[in-house]
Formats: structure tokens, sequence, C-alpha cells
């Protein structure tokens, strides 16, 4: 089988990785990819957001199944015309990821059909002023959300009145562009927030892993939102039973509600959750593997990838099963100095294949080139180090021990990845 991975971060990365590993795989490419990708896959030099070039190229080249690995290419319909010109793929119709693509439709589909979540409102710019009165009347803690796809960084926890009316100013003055033309404001949960990732085929759905990330740029949760700096895999506040409370009152709830809608959802849908005293509710949904968490998850998983997601493009998943190493994992992300905002690039980084050399860890790129044998950085988040181990304590450490061998003074990373997890999980890894 030939496979096309679409993107080119570490997520696309570990994705490629693990697919070269499958015996049904024959040939993995990647579009656009990256330098480090081109260890495990064949690089094809056409945008993500290319739809066009993508859907002919996989057509010319016989491809027998695409991956979509960022969501702005499912947002602009990727798969519906890959399955026009009779190509399978996994992620879901433009209509199905609404559910990242806006927070306001998952919100109301969670309202019509009794998925538990938190008390929102909905607000157009227009609303501004109803908005503002909203907010001050629920006070703080409280969180708002710019309605559409924001990098990761379109949703203010704020604990102050005036934090919340200074996040919904920033979003109707066009800070997050269209995306923020309406925001959602909702009540602030209380709780442990952890990840589950679940593989659908519109009317199943397998468990592929759960992850804890790690938002904030500095250590002990401070600074400006990224798109993730670091996790670790399994999440504490997900044992199997709490696993299985989430897919019975969440993530199949989600699945029936999509089909009876007319948008039944097939791909890897990434429920972000608190667990409160009450139980799971959602924080909001994204339609593929999450970044950095792709790349602890897919490390523990002992089913092969590929089969699992023939499987899904195939409607199969009710026949299935999937089983996971008793291990953890733990990843760092390494970023130019400056990062979420603007950064340098070209930078050197040097002693990779010493990194690489610590026992039981992987190195996924996401923002590098190489130059006369060279490693350059070439944006802000570059490189995601993975140390796995028996237990969480032993994977931080070897991811450590691999990041403090790589030399590159004009990066920076978290010294705290895995904090929250470690205090509650020391021991063996149980589950997904």
């Amino acid at each position: 089988m030939r496979v096309l991975v679409v993107g080119s971060g570490a997520r696309e990365h570990a994705l490629c990785w693990s697919l070269a590993a499958s015996p049904l795989v024959k040939t993995v490419l990647c579009a656009p990819g990256n330098a480090g990708i081109a260890r495990d896959a064949e690089l094809v030099p056409i945008a993500a957001e290319a739809v066009d070039e993508l859907v002919a190229f996989a057509r010319r080249e016989r491809i027998d199944l695409v991956v979509v690995g960022p969501e702005r290419p499912l947002v602009l319909g990727l798969v519906d015309r890959l399955a026009e010109a009779g190509v399978r793929a996994i992620g879901p119709s433009a209509a199905a990821a609404r559910l990242e693509g806006s927070k306001a439709f998952t919100k109301e589909l969670c309202a019509r059909h009794g998925i538990p979540t938190a008390a929102f409102r909905v607000f157009e710019a227009r609303e501004r002023d109803a908005a503002r009165t909203y907010i001050e009347a629920r006070g703080a803690p409280i969180v708002v959300k710019a309605d559409g796809l924001a990098a990761g960084k379109g949703v203010t926890v704020a604990a102050t009145v005036e934090e919340a009316l200074a996040a919904l100013d920033a979003a109707f003055d066009g800070a997050f562009g269209e995306a923020g033309a309406r925001v959602v404001v909702e009540e602030f949960l209380e709780g442990d927030e952890a990840s589950l990732f679940a593989l659908c085929d519109g009317r199943d759905a397998l468990v592929l892993g759960t992850a804890q990330d790690h938002k904030r740029a500095f250590d002990g949760d401070r600074g400006p939102n990224t798109g993730g700096m670091g996790a670790c895999s399994p999440a504490p506040p997900l044992p199997p039973a709490m696993v299985e409370r989430a897919m019975a009152e969440i993530v199949r709830p989600t699945l029936a509600a999509m089909a009876a809608e007319g948008t039944p959802f097939r791909g890897i849908l990434y429920a972000g959750l608190m667990i409160g005293p009450t139980g799971p509710r959602l924080v909001e949904y994204n339609v593929r593997m999450g970044d950095p968490e792709c790349q602890v998850v897919l490390p523990r998983l002992m089913t092969d990838l590929g089969q699992l997601l023939f499987g899904a493009a195939d409607g199969m998943l009710g026949r299935m099963s999937v089983r996971f190493y008793p291990t953890h994992t733990l990843g760092v992300v390494l970023a130019t100095r400056g990062y979420p905002g603007p950064v340098g690039r070209g930078s050197e980084l040097r002693g990779l294949e010493a990194a690489e050399a610590v026992e039981g860890v992987h190195l996924f790129h996401a923002a590098t080139r190489k130059e006369g044998g060279r490693w350059l950085a070439d944006g802000g988040r570059v490189l995601t180090v993975v140390g796995s181990g028996a237990t969480l304590a032993e994977a931080r450490d070897r991811a450590y021990a691999a990041v403090d061998r790589i030399d590159w003074p004009e990066g920076f990373c978290r010294r705290d990845i895995g904090w929250r997890a470690l205090a509650a999980s020391p021991g063996p890894a149980r589950g997904g």
C-alpha cells in the first residue's frame, strides 16, 4: 500500500515514522514534510493547503490512503475532494470538521444532544455590548474563545473580568481574523484537564490513547499560550474506567449525533476533557491528532497503525481492537527563542545524533531544514524530543537527558513537562 501523509510538523513526522513500521505499508510519502521526515518518508513538494494539487497527485500516483495531519486542509474540504476522486482518506468531511472549525457549532450540538460540557453563550461582533454585560454578570474565572481556527491561540482562560473583556475586544477587533468574528463565552470548569484520542469510522470508535498537554510557554504554566510545549501519555486523570465513561458519555454520543444530523464523523476525534467531581465534561473537540500529543501517543501503540487506519477508512472498526505497550512517554518541545511570537530562522542545532543515542528516545522534527550536513531551525516549534520508560519518571529523565545533548543556544524548552502527571501517576502505565 502507498500512503500519503499531509502536513509538515512533528505530528506528521510521528505519523510517518509509525506508518513506515507497518507491514501493510510499502511506501510512505509526505506533502510537504520537512528534512527530518525525509528519513522516514519520501517528500512531495506540495503545500498542505493546496487541495487541487494534492488531489491530482493522489490520483496520478495511485495513493491507497491519504492521512491528513493539520486541521486547515480538513476544514477546506480536502477529504471531500479526495472522496470525489475515488481516493480513500482518514479525516472528516468539511461539514464534520466543523467540530473543530466552529466552537459554537460544537457547543450547540452538545446542547441539542445532551453531551456534558460547560454552560455557554455565543456572541457575534455586533453583540459586543451584550457580551460585555454577560461577562460582567457571570464574573471570573471565565473562558473566552474565538469561534474559528486560531492555531491553538484563540482561547483565554480569564482570571479577572478585565482580562475576559480584553480577550473579547481582541477577538472582535481582529486579533484572530475571521476566526474571532464570533466568540463563545463559557463557564470555567474545575478539575483535571486531559485529552482522549479516538479513531472513528462514522459508526464505531476505538481509543488510540490519552495525553496531557502543556500549553503555556514557560515553566510553572506561565507565559503566553502556545501550540503546545510538551505532553505525556497516558494521562493520569483518564484511567481505563474514566476512559470508558468519556467514550460512553461524550465520544459515542457525538458520533451518533453527527450521523443523525447527516454529517457522520470519520477520522481521528480529539476530545479535550475536564475531569471533575461529576465525571468527564467536554472542553472542546479537534478533528485530528494533536501536536505534541501525537508524538507521545503513537510510540505507545502496539497495534499496527496502518491496519487501524485502513480499517477506519473501510468502516471495519467494529471488528477491531487496540493494544498498548505498558510504557509511559514524555515529549519535550524545543522552540526558537521568541516563540510564540516572531522568531529568527537559520540557527544551527548540534548534537542531534547524540540525543537520539539515548536509550528509549525518538526525535520528531517540526521546523528543520538541512544544509551542507547541518541541521538548521526553520520556525517556532522545531523538535519534539520523546522519551519512553517503564515509569513516567524514567521517560522524563530520558527525554531531558537527550535534550541536554542538543547544543542550540537560540532555542528553549520547558523543564517541567509532566509535573502534574508525575505527582499523580508514578507507577506503570495502564490502558490508553
